[in-house]
């Protein structure tokens, strides 16, 4: 059976590539769908990428990821830093989570130093950019047993 993960992004990222480049970087969250979706295939694992700025539809998605994937990726966004509700969805949810963020958020303003995510993930990859997805995906894959 081929495994499957979900990488799930939040607010804003949908703007990637003309919000705050300067930040963000140039890449397109669509170019970044492509990447990932290579790299899945060369792995001969499954992949579904998600967007939404709306916190429930991200909870409704992490729920419904249960039994369905073997991990997920998550760029909360703004999130990150304000939901608890998100949080006690990666608790719920029972799969490994991995916090991705293409700044570093602890280079940043002092409120994106701290993550109610990172209590509840298997780890948090930030600041290198759109390359944070393939190695948040190595190191999903690692921690899975799937270190191909």
């Amino acid at each position: 059976m081929t495994r499957s993960i979900l990488i799930l992004n939040g607010p804003n990222l949908n703007l990637l590539g003309t919000r705050q480049p300067e930040v963000y970087g140039p890449t397109t969250l669509k170019d970044i769908e492509a990447m990932c979706k290579a790299k899945a295939e060369s792995l001969g694992v499954g992949l579904v990428f998600q967007q939404s700025n709306h916190e429930g539809a991200l909870i409704d998605a992490l729920h419904a990821a249960r039994g369905v994937h073997a991990g997920v990726i998550l760029n909360a966004g703004g999130y990150t830093h304000t939901s608890i509700a998100l949080m006690d969805a990666i608790s719920s949810c029972a799969l490994p989570v991995v916090e991705l963020h293409l700044s570093n958020i602890h280079a940043r303003e002092p409120f994106r130093h701290h993550s109610y995510i990172s209590s509840v993930a298997i780890g948090q990859i930030c600041g290198f950019g759109a390359a944070g997805y393939p190695l948040a995906m190595d190191a999903l894959l690692a921690y899975l047993g799937d270190d191909q």
